[in-house]
Formats: C-alpha cells, structure tokens, sequence
C-alpha cells in the first residue's frame, strides 16, 4: 500500500501539470487576472486559475477511487491494487468523511474564484471558512483533544483550520512561496502518515504533493501564473485537515509521556514557519493600528527582500526554513523519551527565535544607517 499512496504523487502532477498549462491560457479570456496594485509586487496582469487546475488534479483522483471503492468488484482491484483488497471496508467507512471534504473544499474554492474576481472582504470568507470546518469537525467527528471533551476539541479543531487556512493564503505574497511551503508540508505530514500505516490519508497527501508540484513548474519564479485564493484556501484547508488526521504517536508504545504527549505537537512543528508568518504580520499590523487582514507587503518574504535578498533567494530561504524546522516531526511523535522529543522542540523553536532576532537585529542596523 505504501507503493499505491506513493504513486497518487506522479497521477496528480500528471493531471495538475497540462491543466495549469490550459488555465494559464484559459484565464485572459474568462477576466481571471491579478493585476499590478498598490499591494503586489508584480508589474504585469499575472492569470490567477492555478487554483482550478490544483483543486481538479486532488477531487478527480478522489472522487475516482471513492468510487471504486464502492463499485469496482474485488476481482479489478485484486489485478490492479492487490494490497488494497483488505483495505476495501475501510475505504468504504470514511465515505461520509470524505463527501464532505471534497464539499468544503469546492465551496472554499469557488469562494476564492469569486473574491480574486471581486473582493467579497475577510469576514464572509472567515465565516465561511468556519462553515465548512464545522461541516467536518461536527458532521465526521474530525478533531483535535478529543480527551478534553466535545465542546473544547470542536471549537480548537475549527479554531486551527481557519488559522491554517489564513496562514497559507497569507503566505501566498511572492512566486512559488506558499505552494513550495505547502510541498515541503505535506511531503513530511505524508512521511508521518505512511509510518503510521495511514495509507487513505497518506493517499489524499500524496494527491496535494503531486498537484502543488504540477503547478509548480508555472509558479516557481518568475512565475506565469498564480493560484489565487481558488487556490491558496484549499490547500491551507486541505493541510489542515491532513494534520488533523494524521495520527502522531506510536500506539505499540502506549501512552508514555514521549510518545503520546508530545506527538499532539507534530503539526505545530511542521508548520512551524507559515504560523511564524501569520503571527509576525498580525502582530506588525495590529501595532500598526490595522486590521491583520488588510493585506501589505510586510509578510516574512518581503522583509527578506528589504533586507537585501532577492525575491528567488528569499523563497529558496523560507524554503530551507521550512525543512528545517518540519523534517523533526517525522520522528516526534515515535520517540519514547521525553527528552528527545523535547530536542526537537527546542530545535523548532532556536530556528523561529534565530528568524526573530536576525529580523530585529537588522532592523536596527537599517535605522542607524538611516
């Protein structure tokens, strides 16, 4: 099963790739453009489809094997996917779970088709963004503390997929930055899937790689085309609900403090840098006395640039930030000791503080020499 999750990579990138290359052309026609503004930092109408062709190269796949699933007799599958064959029921039972993914993210992505149209404002996107958390959080019983009673795991559950999802549609400020970060993401959330013998979850990650890597080779700078908020909230949900799922602790190691307690923090360690992100510009604009919502060019990447990197390099840097910070939750919730899992906290945590204070130090240089 862990060859079949790996393959659905190569069978999005396949889907993902011709059809960023067609909506690249299709978006002049249909008015789907970013244009140059106050807040880009592009000085040409850039087409903002990428979105669609991520969005169809993940459902399709997903709609197909759901399908098969229910209706392909054990005797196709025995041929094509013989290791799949047990995995049969199992597929059937998150059927519900699933509808209702593949329906949260259709409204979230038609949403954001219509706000890169026209600007419905944060606070109906919030609200929906919260509507189709509670769709799964409630409707499939996907949660977060879950020992902590009903009430507490709904509302943090919906709490961090509307925070996920902001932080990779605020992430989305520069060419190959929030779908490179979504990569380097997922690729790790699906290592940890796979160890955990995860293979439907792990399925839909392998999907999200292969479609952000298709899109990729159109948004990596200089980028041709950009996903756009049809784009950018689904994938943000889409790993929110991954990193919900996913389970993070080894269970033959039972409850031990190292390998239950501490695994709850693989996806804050994974996606350690788009939080950093979303935190750091909140707080610059809230002391600022603006809105966090109200979109600048303050975020990580562009103060990179203004501290004398180019743009590519500052991604290549955000990047490398990422990896760093992300590739110790491969292990975090398999470790027994409480003091290794406790290294790769602190890991996490040294990489953002050295951000932080090189950010802060050169601040300071740039006022004095001012």
């Amino acid at each position: 099963m862990t060859h079949a999750a790996l393959a659905t990579i190569s069978i999005a990138f396949l889907l993902a790739l011709p059809l960023t290359w067609l909506m690249r052309r299709v978006a002049a026609r249909v008015g789907q453009m970013d244009a140059p503004g106050e807040r880009k930092i592009h000085d040409r109408p850039i087409p903002a489809t990428g979105g669609v062709a991520m969005f169809w190269a993940i459902i399709m796949p997903i709609v197909v094997m759901l399908a098969a699933a229910w209706w392909a007799p054990a005797e196709w599958w025995q041929r094509v996917v013989p290791a799949a064959v047990d995995h049969l029921p199992g597929a059937r039972s998150q059927t519900t779970m699933a509808l209702l993914l593949i329906g949260s993210l259709f409204v979230l992505h038609v949403v954001g088709l219509v706000d890169d149209r026209r600007n419905l404002g944060p606070y109906v996107k919030l609200l929906i963004q919260i509507g189709a958390a509670a769709a799964l959080v409630i409707g499939a019983q996907v949660r977060l503390f879950e020992w902590w009673g009903a009430p507490i795991s709904i509302v943090l559950t919906i709490l961090w997929f509307v925070v996920i999802t902001n932080a990779f549609n605020f992430l989305d400020n520069m060419d190959g930055l929030s779908a490179g970060v979504a990569t380097i993401c997922a690729s790790i959330l699906l290592a940890v899937a796979l160890l955990g013998g995860q293979y439907f979850i792990a399925a839909v990650l392998g999907l999200t790689v292969g479609a952000l890597l298709g899109f990729l080779v159109f948004n990596f700078p200089p980028a041709s085309i950009f996903m756009g908020d049809g784009g950018s909230l689904v994938i943000g949900f889409l790993l929110a609900f991954c990193s919900v799922r996913v389970t993070y602790y080894n269970p033959a190691a039972g409850e031990a403090f190292g390998s239950f307690r501490w695994g709850v923090f693989t996806p804050l360690v994974v996606l350690a840098i788009p939080l950093y992100d979303l935190t750091s510009v909140t707080i610059i604009r809230l002391l600022q006395g603006k809105s966090p919502f109200q979109g600048d060019t303050q975020h990580f990447s562009h103060r990179l640039v203004k501290r004398g990197l180019s743009r590519p390099a500052a991604v290549i840097v955000i990047y490398a930030c990422t990896l760093a910070t992300g590739i110790g939750g491969v292990m975090l919730g398999r470790l027994t000791e409480t003091w290794q899992a406790g290294l790769v906290i602190v890991q996490t945590l040294a990489v953002l503080l050295v951000l932080a204070l090189l950010e802060r130090a050169t601040n300071h240089v740039g006022c004095d020499d001012a």
